[in-house]
């Protein structure tokens, strides 16, 4: 049977989502091109090789419109032969990419194939693919959720009242994620990972949301973001604790992998950093929403024939603290293997790119901690999760 290994791992510095972002001045089509060329460079192929660009993005409008992976891919400058599609699994939009090349590797419609994404929330704003008035749930998801659908902040908070998960934990949580990524940044561990990005005002080189030095007086001095009193009567448990201090930012940024067999890598001279073991995808109550990572966590495993114990690291999207903390509690997995160079409140989430960044930061995380086995799981908007688990072949 034929596997599916990752050869090639880049990212693009994750930037500010609004105007005056590090990376706030590239048109996201171009920010893409700039790590798909990247990519295909550090690794050394003759582009004509690769069978499929598949790539995700959320916001699918107005300059991430129209399959903005295939234009992106000719924005680089690359063989228009190469085809491309652009998926949306909400925030694991490229894990999804990944899943479905690999995917594709093994069952032999590839040989060669690039899983990236994008997002640019400073140009494309969150939500920008709902147009004012309209209802993207319908008639029928009212009347089967008849208090309908929450916002995911609400959903943190729900997530952070079923756990018991308190205001000091989500913050401690953040500032560690935050001191884990300036230590990364400082040690060099990003380099090998990291595609800086020319810019009107100069070259991009780090992740522009980490905040180093933060304090715990500081970050309880924040007030709640997702406050509402609708909501506060309809869930009367909520406590009001999640703040912008303990969720992920809104950021710009891009990522992208190189997929393959081991076969055609060995033909091509390629030296794989990780094989892609296994993979699963769960939906969930889509009003807690960000608990799939608890389902998909338990199917991944179960698939692979692994235990919690064998897992060396750990890639949980840091969407909001209370998630990676509630799943935590589920799991009983070890906090020190769990985002070991800072998560997505530190370094962002650019949401479409996020799977891939994530991905990227874990094969080289493996390879430096000379890691065995590695999971990756996101949350989802809707009740979704991806979840993969990498093996490190030497």
């Amino acid at each position: 049977m034929r596997d599916a290994v990752i050869v090639e791992a880049v990212r693009t510095p994750i930037g500010k989502g609004k105007p005056g972002g590090a990376l706030s001045g590239v048109h996201p089509v171009e920010l893409l091109a700039h790590t798909l060329r990247t990519l295909v460079g550090r690794s050394g192929i003759d582009p004509a090789l690769v069978d499929d660009v598949i790539g995700g993005c959320v916001d699918q409008v107005g300059e991430q419109a129209m399959n903005t992976t295939r234009h992106a891919w000719l924005a680089a400058g690359l063989p228009e032969s190469v085809p491309a599609a652009t998926v949306d699994r909400q925030c694991g939009s490229s894990q999804q990419a990944v899943h479905f090349a690999a995917q594709g590797v093994i069952a032999g419609a590839y040989d060669l194939v690039v899983a990236c994404g994008i997002e640019s929330m400073s140009r494309v704003p969150m939500w920008s693919n709902v147009p004012p008035g309209a209802d993207p749930f319908s008639a029928a998801i009212a009347a089967r959720y008849p208090g309908g659908l929450i916002p995911q902040g609400v959903s943190a908070e729900l997530i952070a009242a079923k756990w018991s998960v308190p205001r000091e934990a989500m913050d401690a949580f953040a500032l560690e994620s935050h001191a884990k990524a300036a230590h990364a940044h400082a040690a060099g561990w990003f380099e090998a990972e990291l595609a800086p990005v020319a810019t009107a005002a100069g070259t991009v080189t780090m992740d522009e949301s980490v905040r180093p030095g933060g304090t715990p007086e500081a970050l309880a001095g924040l007030r709640p973001a997702f406050v509402d009193p609708a909501m506060a009567e309809r869930y009367p448990q909520i406590e009001w604790s999640v703040t912008a201090g303990n969720s992920s930012p809104i950021n710009d940024g891009a990522s992208a992998v190189l997929i393959t067999s081991s076969e055609t890598a060995a033909r091509l001279g390629l030296r794989p950093l990780a094989r892609l073991h296994s993979f699963a995808v769960t939906g969930s109550d889509p009003l807690l929403m960000l608990t799939g990572v608890l389902p998909a966590t338990e199917k991944v495993l179960r698939r692979s024939g692994l235990s919690l114990a064998d897992i060396d690291l750990f890639e949980v999207n840091e969407a909001f603290a209370s998630v990676v903390l509630a799943w935590l509690q589920e799991t009983g997995a070890d906090p020190a293997k769990v985002n070991v160079n800072g998560g997505a409140i530190a370094l962002g989430h650019p949401l479409g790119a996020s799977g891939t960044r994530l991905m990227t930061t874990l094969v080289h995380a493996m390879r430096r901690r000379g890691a065995r086995y590695a999971l990756q799981t996101m949350c989802e908007a809707g009740g979704l999760a991806n979840a993969t688990v990498l093996e490190a072949l030497d």
